[in-house]
């Protein structure tokens, strides 16, 4: 079955599909892809800026992009370990406190569905019936409660990897002139331009901006990154010290 047959029968019977916005791999992915592209046209307007010739330039890119991805995917590991390890406390914290005070959480339960617009005799039977199951009671209080599904956690290794690919094939972008031989910064700052406003108008696929203001709002931010660096660049120079 082809996935546009899938998709039709899926749209026949009311299911949908939602993008993966929990802090997986698209986050990491997207914000890896920016960084990379940031980090690395500002570093080549900088160097480049002051003065320094192709072979400095492809050194000082190189360097950034592998120190870049390493530092985005071992910072994008620690934070979703370290995220997922709080949630798992929280969930043992909860379940604790159901084993000590199964009616209280029970109210407590209640309480969160009538704020939510049920009436108080539904929200009491809601958490009546949750509460049958103590597993699914701990879930559902945390799902509640922080927002987040326990049973659902990001992958820490996805988002290192993810972040890493995308840092790389960001950072590659500004120095793919120079790479191919020339040694015009105008024409790497340009193809930079380029990889900026694509790389925003493809996040709006998944957001509700247009795919122009997203790709604009991008390109203003590594602009001004770039120009503040090429300033940098021209005021110290590679003949400085």
């Amino acid at each position: 079955m082809t996935e546009d047959v899938q998709s039709e029968k899926a749209e026949a019977h009311g299911h949908h599909h939602h993008a993966d916005v929990t802090g997986g791999w698209l986050r990491a992915a997207v914000f890896g892809a920016m960084d990379g592209l940031v980090t690395n046209i500002a570093l080549v307007a900088g160097v480049g800026g002051g003065g320094a010739d192709r072979g400095t330039i492809i050194l000082t890119g190189m360097a950034g992009l592998v120190a870049g991805a390493f530092s985005m995917a071992l910072g994008e590991f620690a934070s979703v370990d370290t995220q997922n390890d709080a949630v798992a406390h929280e969930v043992r914290v909860e379940r604790a406190e159901i084993d000590r005070h199964p009616e209280d959480e029970m109210a407590e339960l209640a309480d969160m569905y009538e704020h939510m617009g049920l009436t108080r005799a539904t929200a009491e039977a809601v958490a009546h019936e949750v509460h049958a199951d103590p597993e699914l009671a701990v879930k559902v209080h945390i799902t509640q409660e922080l927002g987040v599904d326990p049973d659902d956690q990001p992958s820490p290794w996805t988002a290192a990897i993810s972040s890493f690919v995308a840092f790389s094939i960001g950072g590659i972008f500004p120095l793919v002139s120079y790479l191919l031989g020339s040694s015009s910064l105008l024409l790497a700052l340009t193809v930079g331009a380029v990889g900026l406003f694509a790389a925003g108008a493809i996040t709006s696929r998944f957001t509700t901006r247009s795919w122009w203001f997203s790709g604009l709002r991008q390109l203003m931010f590594g602009a001004i990154a770039a120009g503040a660096t090429y300033l940098v660049g021209m005021a110290i120079g590679v003949s400085a010290g």
